[in-house]
């Protein structure tokens, strides 16, 4: 069989053309394939750090928002993740510019996490001095609800020592006697000419102990002063009294008696009730009557 040279030279370039080309779609399909797997992957990473800085913003946004610890460094940080954020929305599908973005990204991240690490801080910081002030606030408050207590109870117990300290007479009689017969006893207006008065100043622990002034005051049915010895004024009271007497007192009981002579004046007395009042200073310490006829 005889070949020809030249028909086998051209089959033979004739094939190694289509081994180059199925050689070169095959590479050209990889080299797409690996560029489109590429690209999708940049994207991706794209969209994490993208997402990655909106939530920087946002953080930034809620710190200014709700905080007064926003300073000088940290308006310069959020700045630089609105630069990054702006930057990295321009960037094209160029993987190794990507890549020095990242880097970028990467210390602007680390950064960016030891500032808002300082800024809990801070904000922990200041709770617990808000929850120390709110703490000491609610103290004071009680404190000051417990004095108000106190203070009323010591306001009380005052006015009961008080009360209870005041000088107090009892068994309080009045006598009338005739005229001339100084130990008769009358009960006829006509025939009155003295009264006698005796009390008793009770015994009193926490009375303070001392000189006592003690009027006597006695009243005839029409509202006069028998025996009228003058008036005394404590304050705006005004007190016209029959007698005084000058008790040493010393806590405890004492028997007190006067006679009260009626002057010219007073005489003959009226029919009627004689109201007899006993006071220490302007306080009255108690009362009887007598009934003439």
């Amino acid at each position: 069989m005889i070949v020809n040279p030249q028909l086998f030279n051209y089959k033979l370039i004739i094939g190694s053309l289509i081994v180059a080309l199925v050689a070169l779609s095959v590479f050209s399909f990889t080299t797409y394939e690996s560029e489109k797997a590429q690209q999708h992957f940049l994207k991706q990473e794209q969209q994490l750090v993208e997402h990655e800085l909106s939530e920087m913003l946002d953080k930034y946004d809620a710190i200014s928002d709700s905080s007064d610890l926003l300073s000088q460094q940290l308006m310069v940080a959020k700045n630089s993740t609105k630069s990054a954020l702006e930057k990295l929305r321009l960037l094209e599908g160029d993987f190794s510019v990507f890549s020095r973005f990242k880097s970028d990204f990467s210390e602007l991240k680390s950064r960016n996490n030891v500032l808002f690490k300082t800024i809990d801080s801070l904000a922990s910081a200041h709770n617990n001095l808000k929850l120390d002030h709110q703490n000491t606030v609610s103290s004071l408050n009680q404190e000051k609800k417990s004095n108000a207590s106190l203070l009323e109870t010591n306001a009380t117990l005052n006015k009961k020592i008080e009360s209870g300290s005041k000088l107090t007479a009892n068994s309080i009689q009045a006598t009338v006697f005739k005229i001339g017969i100084p130990s008769v006893e009358t009960s006829k207006a006509s025939q009155a000419n003295r009264i006698d008065v005796c009390f008793t100043l009770a015994e009193n622990a926490l009375t303070e102990p001392g000189s006592k002034e003690i009027y006597i005051q006695i009243l005839n049915p029409l509202n006069n002063v028998i025996a009228d010895k003058g008036a005394i004024t404590f304050g705006e009271s005004l007190l016209l009294y029959s007698d005084k007497q000058l008790i040493t007192y010393n806590n405890k009981s004492i028997q007190v008696c006067t006679s009260i002579v009626a002057k010219e004046n007073d005489k003959p007395f009226a029919k009627g009730v004689y109201f007899v009042n006993v006071f220490h200073k302007d306080r009255k310490l108690g009362a009887t009557q007598v009934v003439l006829n």
